[in-house]
């Protein structure tokens, strides 16, 4: 028998096998299903070719309304109310509206919806954020999600692997933002193709639950299947506090089989910054030049959560965002918005000259809430920087930390914490 990584593990367990290999085509059970405003109307648009047939569990799938909500015209009003009669009709009980959704990918760990050695399918690429707790979730098309929502099941290729061992203690302002980057900086953009990125090292004990979650929410990225991190204590304790459902512990046997091992010393990564138009394009801030910026953006389901508010409002505290530049603040969800509400953090957001959104993807998929214009550029801490993803096709985004990207407002340029003697 050959050893097993633990993304292996999982599908195995799931596919109600006793080993799985890559490349091996499975049928798995799944543990929740997520969709959202923009993907969701297109599977419900395919159950009801089939005659609209019940789902298989209403606890077990998550509806998220967050891409264009609130709704930012009548086309998106008209996804939400689809969205909402569908999950009425269903009795779906984690369907999540105004003043109860927050970003997908933040708000699902939070309600305590995925736990350590689930399998989640979601309709949105971003669902391998999930891997962070030590869960098997990858993102799928419209099609995926509306068999799954029928049958509790899904097809996988077994994903190969690349292990890559974090070793050090990260310096004041690395964040996993920084990590995450500088990866796909070194892997590309398709140097994990179809493979599951799982970490590894004495480096992880000093990240926190946020930082592997944006580590874990960029692995498409770097074309990867998912991303996954070993439950640890750190682990252990975030899932105690939100969720109340039992979890499995997988550990990858010792003679896993990896096509690659990378190992990333953290004491010596900087804050980087991933020029356009593909989040490979990375340079540490000390390396970008003098570029002036147009637009800030803080937030999205790769940095909208406390910690980057509060890294965020340490950079802008007694600063104020320069002339001519627009900072937007996102919080990720409505319990982090309230919590930052709670340590006055949008008080010194608006005090620096910003402004703060009610939790929505908005701007990083060119939705609202800040699109940009012809030529203008912007910082920003989500997770794309493709060819007009933000706005016009000749706008530039620059992907970074929260903690740059605040520094960046102040400045009025592409900056870090460090030019202004932080």
């Amino acid at each position: 028998m050959t050893g097993m990584t633990m993304t292996q593990k999982i599908l195995a367990a799931h596919a109600g096998l006793s080993e799985v290999t890559a490349g091996q085509l499975i049928e798995a059970n799944l543990d929740l299903l997520l969709g959202n405003d923009v993907t969701t109307p297109i599977a419900i648009a395919e159950m009801e070719k089939i005659g609209s047939p019940s789902v298989f569990h209403k606890d077990k799938i998550a509806l998220v309304m967050d891409h264009f909500v609130p709704n930012k015209d009548i086309k998106s009003a008209q996804n939400c109310k689809y969205c909402r009669e569908f999950a009425g009709r269903n009795e779906i009980t984690n369907y999540f509206d105004v003043g109860v959704m927050g970003i997908e990918h933040a708000l699902l760990p939070e309600k305590g919806l995925v736990t350590a050695g689930d399998v989640v399918i979601g309709a949105d690429s971003h669902t391998c954020t999930y891997g962070a707790l030590g869960a098997f979730s990858t993102g799928v098309g419209s099609t995926d999600m509306a068999v799954g929502m029928v049958t509790g099941k899904a097809w996988f290729k077994v994903p190969s692997a690349i292990k890559i061992v974090l070793t050090g203690k990260p310096s004041k302002w690395i964040s996993g933002k920084d990590i995450i980057l500088h990866i796909i900086g070194m892997l590309g953009v398709d140097g994990a193709l179809y493979q599951s990125m799982e970490y590894t090292g004495d480096g992880i004990g000093y990240l926190s639950m946020d930082d592997r979650f944006t580590i874990c929410n960029m692995a498409i990225e770097a074309g990867a299947k998912n991303g996954i991190f070993p439950v640890d204590d750190t682990t252990v304790e975030y899932l105690k506090a939100h969720s109340a459902r039992d979890f499995k512990k997988y550990q990858a046997d010792e003679d896993a089989v990896y096509e690659a091992v990378y190992t990333i010393d953290l004491s010596k990564l900087k804050p980087t910054v991933a020029f356009p138009f593909l989040p490979e394009n990375t340079k540490t801030v000390d390396e970008a030049g003098n570029i002036p910026i147009d637009q800030v953006v803080i937030g999205s389901c790769t940095n909208g959560r406390m910690e980057d508010m509060r890294a965020a409002a340490k950079v802008l505290q007694n600063r104020k965002v320069a002339r001519g530049v627009r900072c937007i603040v996102i919080p990720a969800t409505q319990a982090v918005y309230l919590q930052a509400m709670k340590e006055g953090l949008l008080e010194i957001f608006i005090g620096a000259g910003a402004v703060v959104s009610t939790p929505t993807c908005g701007p990083c998929t060119g939705g609202y809430m800040g699109i940009l214009a012809e030529g203008e550029r912007c910082v920003s801490s989500t997770n794309r920087n493709f060819v007009g993803r933000m706005g016009h096709v000749t706008s530039e985004i620059y992907l970074a930390s929260p903690a740059v990207a605040a520094a960046s407002a102040v400045t009025g340029r592409i900056s870090g914490p460090g030019d202004l003697g932080l």
